[in-house]
């Protein structure tokens, strides 16, 4: 049975969107943070994962394909917890999260533990094949939201917490972005190495450079504090 021509346009646009936060990612990284190029970059990837998302639970919930509608949730969560910290620096002086904030955080938690209670249940075929993928999701989903809700409620003391809230989420979105990619354009690897090797070498990564740039604030406190 052909697809509607409205199914067709979301495909289009589903792969207009992730090819355009694919190339446009590098770019705000590229940038001076902070700067201006930077914020314009990094708010054109924000919108572009926004659509990645909304056109894959459309078409997630079409085919059926619940592994695809709930990887949706969780790989824009990453953008959306990345960009919604910008807007939350100073918990302690009245900069606390919003109800947009608390619905995001518990439904990538829903559906993190969703994506884990199918990859072990394993009810169809389907989920059989996806198992490895959406219990590894479903953990990154499940750690994010849990990571979030007690930032929520106990406000970090660092000052600088929502610069590595921001590169951490940001960063693990486009994570995201790039399995989908190689989930789609390699099919010359198996499907567990085409969905996770981006997770593999992007999370220790991801971990050098939020290491790099805590010690590298702790050294201008330091020096501060001596000046």
């Amino acid at each position: 049975m052909k697809d509607p021509m409205w199914i067709t346009v979301f495909r289009i646009a589903h792969i207009a969107f992730g090819f355009a936060a694919f190339l446009v990612a590098p770019v705000a990284l590229a940038t001076v943070k902070g700067g201006k190029q930077h914020r314009r970059w990094g708010k054109i990837y924000f919108w572009m994962m926004a659509g990645v998302a909304a056109t894959a639970v459309v078409l997630g919930i079409y085919r059926p394909i619940l592994f695809l509608a709930l990887l949706a949730v969780f790989s824009f969560y990453l953008a959306f917890s990345g960009y919604r910290v910008l807007f939350a620096k100073r918990p302690l002086q009245g900069q606390g999260p919003k109800l947009m904030d608390w619905v995001g955080a518990i439904l990538v938690f829903v559906s993190g533990v969703a994506l884990i209670i199918l990859g072990l249940l394993k009810p169809t075929p389907a989920w059989t094949r996806m198992a490895p993928m959406a219990l590894v999701f479903g953990a990154i989903g499940v750690i994010f939201g849990v990571k979030d809700v007690w930032r929520f409620l106990r406000p970090p003391q660092d000052r600088n917490f929502w610069w590595f809230s921001h590169m951490g989420g940001m960063l693990g979105s486009y994570i995201a972005a790039v399995s989908a990619f190689s989930a789609v354009n390699f099919r010359f690897l198996p499907p567990v190495v085409r969905w996770l090797w981006p997770t593999v070498i992007g999370t220790p990564l991801i971990s050098i450079w939020i290491t790099y740039y805590k010690r590298k604030f702790a050294k201008k406190n330091t020096i501060a504090i001596a000046a």
